[in-house]
């Protein structure tokens, strides 16, 4: 975005027209055991006191069905809800951010790996909402543009029918909340073992993604009714 400031006119537009807040690592201390533990580590690194088990899936411990269907009440659960909503200070920290500024954002996008989707609410029940018309447009337009780049071909639709029930998503909660687009990647796999990864591998995921996400700004700034 930053070096195609100059030279690309959306780009500009974009970055003139709105503020962007971005969050590189949301789950910092988890994100780490997956380099140096196991690849494959989802939850927040926090301790439990009656069991040896560590952390809370930070994708379900938001305030909104929590700890109904697609989560957990055990700790050593890979879908462990938290013993209650925003129990971790990650999440606690981005809610009191989204709740100080939901009323100037637009649009709220987590990125997430790995499974090549692009979803949106519903997480935790099986309906439309109320504006699906512009948010599928949106997003149909996204997979579209990310296609473009290196043909690769992402599902897209509301996550608990294109992916599964899942309750007290960050996603839901931000639509809840009155921010009107909502959006988790699922991003596809380039993989880590432990060692850096080459550019080669890591520049296309990244180069398609942005195509993505620029599309569905470019959207907003449309204003779909």
């Amino acid at each position: 975005a930053l070096e195609t400031y100059q030279t690309d006119p959306a780009m500009r537009k974009m970055l003139t027209q709105l503020y962007f807040y971005i969050m590189p690592v949301f789950n910092v201390d988890g994100y780490h055991f997956s380099w140096t533990n196991d690849r494959f580590w989802r939850k927040t690194r926090s301790k439990n006191t009656r069991f040896r088990c560590h952390g809370v899936d930070a994708n379900r411990n938001w305030k909104v069905k929590w700890c109904d269907e697609g989560a957990s009440f055990h700790p050593c659960d890979d879908t462990y809800c938290g013993p209650f909503p925003e129990s971790e200070p990650e999440v606690k920290a981005v809610a009191h951010f989204l709740r100080k500024h939901r009323k100037q954002i637009k649009a709220y996008l987590s990125f997430h790996a790995y499974a090549q989707m692009l979803l949106y609410p519903y997480s935790y029940k099986y309906a439309t909402i109320p504006n699906f018309s512009c948010v599928e447009l949106a997003a149909y337009n996204a997979v579209n543009a990310l296609q473009s780049a290196y043909g690769i071909r992402y599902r897209y639709g509301p996550a608990s029918s294109t992916l599964y029930v899942s309750s007290g998503s960050s996603m839901d909660w931000a639509y809840k909340n009155g921010i009107p687009y909502a959006f988790a990647f699922e991003l596809r796999d380039t993989g880590h073992f432990g060692f850096l990864l080459p550019e080669t591998l890591i520049k296309p995921t990244c180069t398609e993604t942005m195509l993505a996400v620029k599309n569905i700004t470019l959207h907003l700034l449309r204003k779909c009714h």
